[in-house]
Parts: structure tokens; C-alpha cells; sequence
């Protein structure tokens, strides 16, 4: 099946992922840094399910420029990670964050460490019907390791670097994320999705082309091959499988991270199910590459993104252009933000623009669907837990 729009990604001089050399010009600023880190995320649709995002940190003062893309399950070019890859990479990439940083506050000697992680998420219902919901699943951790704690200490020190993380607070409790509507370039109410108090953001408009990167010779985001074909339930590959209009799928989408010598984490994201492309990533909390936030907020805006793409196209709507602001607000970790707490965070914040013909009441389902298919706001509003592994190596 022909993939559905063009492939601008690959098309493209500029390099998929890189730090802005002028986020001032291009307009985008960091949201009151309430927590520890505030993120404001704008992502655009580019053609088909390839998207654009421009992430900016209060925490680092830095801002991304990051590109997603589908595989052929969803028509897609596969010419950038899925937006699933950037959740499960920024979420191994903060677990590390949170081990490292645990040991030396308590003095022990990690000599050797990889992190395996998997997530699952689940697709069931009709489109057609409007019964479609994206659910997630717990998240497995497999944590090899060469350290002198015993057994049951060790088990303790890394459940505790898991709760440290920042992204745990989106994963306890139920959260109900909050969104702003706008159509063609008006306000409208949410009808069913839960409304953010106060004033629509402007539409960031096409101020992501004045994106100008700043050299790097780090090669941020590079395809490795066709993931590892791995026993899953309710898997498939198959060209457009995605945009079926019954769907009873369960997605498992890994991440493998390790630390080289240059303090650089090495993350490579595995494309189980739906099977495809695996994508290596590269990390660091000090302004050489992405920072874990960073990845986790892009894949939440990215993933929200594609819900609309297969709205509309499923029922051959029209939505000509469709773009989104989201802010995330995140606690500093409690081991690598020195806090001793577990990590907490807010709702996420989101305000949706729609070129559109169709109807407002149209355009409010647009936001209701693809909310209620997100796999990464379902994250959100599920009470999630971490299930470990320790293997000693």
C-alpha cells in the first residue's frame, strides 16, 4: 500500500534531530517552571504521519527540534522514530538518570549497568463506532548489573530510583490531562475532553521554518535496521494494519540503554509490535543531546498527533492542517535533582488548532477521539507500575 503523503523528512537538508541555534527568533519560550522543569512542546503536522516538534526546557534553557514518522502499519515513509520510541527512550533514558545518580548519593560503585525496558499499550474498538480507546499497560524493567549490594538491598536501591524518576508522576494515580480548542483560528469549547482554564495560545503558525540548528558532530538520531522479531500478542506489520476500523492490538515497544565512556546515554528503541524500524537515540542532561524530559514530552505531543491523522483519515474528514502547544511540568528527580522525593507531575496542558471544513461539533470529536486513542494520554490517566527484573552481570 502507498504511503500516505510525502516523505519531507527524508526529503529534507536539515538534520532530524538538533538544538536550536535561535529559539528567540522562531518565538517559542519555556511555560513558568512551577515544579522543577516545565516543557513547552509545538509539534506540527508535516505530510501524512510525519510530524515536526520544538521542544524548550525551563530547567536547561535549551530547545530541540525533533521529527517523527510511522512505519507501514500506518502508511508511513519510516523515515523517524514512532512516537511511542520517544516516551520509551526518554523513560529508560530518566531511569538511568535516577540509578546513577542514587549510587553515588549512597556511595556505590555500579561497574557495569544496561537497562532493557518494555512498554505495552493496548488499541480495542470501532472507529466507525466511536467505541475505539487506547489503553497502557505496566511497564517491565530489566536491570543487568555488577554492584556489591546484596540482593534484597539491591532490589530496594533501584525500586527506588524508579520512583525517583520525574516521569513517575505521571504514571501514579489517574491523570486527566487538559486541552484548549481552536478552529480556524477561533476558540471553540471542549465538549467531552477537560477543559484548561484561561486563554487559547496563539497558533505558533509556520515559525517552526525558522529553525536554525546549531552544529553538532553527534550523530543524535541514526536507524539501526528492522527490530528483532520477538513472540508478541496481537502483533502485526502489515501495510496499513493501524488504520483497520476493528482493532484489538497490544503494542510493545522496547528501549535498550546503556552509558559510554563519554557520559552519553546510548538508547535504542525496539519496534516489536507493530514490528518495525529500530531507531538509536542519543541523550545526555547536559546539552549534547536530548534530555530525557525532552524525549518524553515530544512522544506525548507526537503520539496525540497521530490520533488525529487516523481520525480523519479513517473517516475521510478534513483537517488541511492541524497543530498543537503542550506544556508538561515535571518535579526534578529525587536522586539526580537532589530532592529525596518521588518524582511528581502536573496534568499535561495541551491547546489543539485545526484548519478545518468540517463542523465545530466535528472538530470537538476530532479532540475527544484522539484523546480518548492516545496511548500516551491513557499513560497518563493509568495507574501504572514497573515490574523488575535484576539480572547480575
Amino acid at each position: 500500500m502507498a504511503a500516505l503523503g510525502d516523505d519531507i523528512i527524508g526529503q529534507s537538508d536539515l538534520p532530524a534531530f538538533f538544538k536550536l541555534a535561535n529559539p528567540g527568533d522562531v518565538g517559542i519560550d519555556a511555560p513558568e517552571n512551577r515544579k522543577g522543569d516545565a516543557l513547552r512542546t509545538w509539534v506540527q503536522s508535516l505530510s501524512g504521519f510525519q510530524k515536526e516538534a520544538l521542544v524548550r526546557s525551563a530547567k536547561t534553557g535549551d530547545t530541540w527540534r525533533l521529527v517523527s514518522d510511522e512505519g507501514p502499519y500506518l502508511n508511513g515513509h519510516d523515515a523517524a522514530p514512532c512516537p511511542l520510541a520517544f516516551l520509551s527512550t526518554g523513560m529508560v533514558a530518566s531511569f538511568m538518570n535516577e540509578i546513577t545518580a542514587l549510587a553515588d548519593l549512597r556511595g556505590i560503585a555500579i561497574r557495569r549497568l544496561k537497562l532493557t525496558q518494555d512498554n505495552y499499550y493496548t488499541m480495542k474498538g470501532s472507529m466507525q463506532r466511536r467505541t475505539m480507546v487506547g489503553g497502557a499497560e505496566n511497564i517491565e524493567l530489566h536491570v543487568e548489573i555488577d554492584c556489591d549490594l546484596g540482593d534484597a538491598a539491591l532490589h530496594d536501591f533501584l525500586t527506588d530510583a524508579t520512583f525517583a524518576s520525574p516521569l513517575n508522576g505521571l504514571m501514579r494515580g489517574q491523570i486527566e490531562s487538559l486541552f484548549k480548542l481552536g478552529k480556524n483560528g477561533s476558540e471553540l469549547p471542549t465538549a467531552k475532553a477537560r477543559a484548561l482554564q484561561g486563554s487559547l495560545f496563539p497558533d505558533p503558525g509556520d515559525r517552526f521554518a525558522l529553525s536554525a540548528p546549531l552544529a553538532s558532530d553527534l550523530p543524535l538520531m541514526t536507524p539501526v535496521g528492522t527490530t528483532p522479531v520477538k513472540p508478541v500478542a496481537k502483533g502485526t506489520s502489515a501495510g496499513g494494519s493501524s488504520l483497520s476500523d476493528e482493532q484489538d492490538r497490544r503494542l510493545n515497544i522496547g528501549a535498550i540503554a546503556t552509558l559510554r565512556d563519554d557520559g552519553l546515554k546510548d538508547l535504542q528503541q525496539m519496534q516489536y509490535s507493530p514490528h518495525g524500524t529500530s531507531f538509536r537515540f542519543l541523550s545526555s542532561e547536559d546539552g549534547r543531546a536530548p534530555d530525557a524530559n525532552t524525549l518524553i514530552s515530544a512522544g506525548i505531543g507526537f503520539c496525540f498527533m497521530t490520533q488525529f491523522g487516523r481520525f480523519v483519515s479513517m473517516l475521510k474528514l478534513d483537517l488541511s492542517d492541524y497543530r498543537i502547544v503542550q506544556d508538561t511540568h515535571f518535579s526534578l528527580g529525587g536522586a539526580s535533582g537532589g530532592t529525596g522525593q518521588a518524582g511528581s507531575a502536573d496534568p499535561i496542558e495541551t491547546h489543539v488548532y485545526l484548519t478545518t471544513t468540517e463542523s465545530d461539533a466535528m472538530a470537538q470529536e476530532m479532540l475527544d477521539i484522539s484523546e480518548a486513542t492516545c496511548f500516551l494520554h491513557a499513560f497518563c490517566r493509568t495507574d501504572l507500575k514497573t515490574k523488575l527484573k535484576v539480572t547480575r552481570i
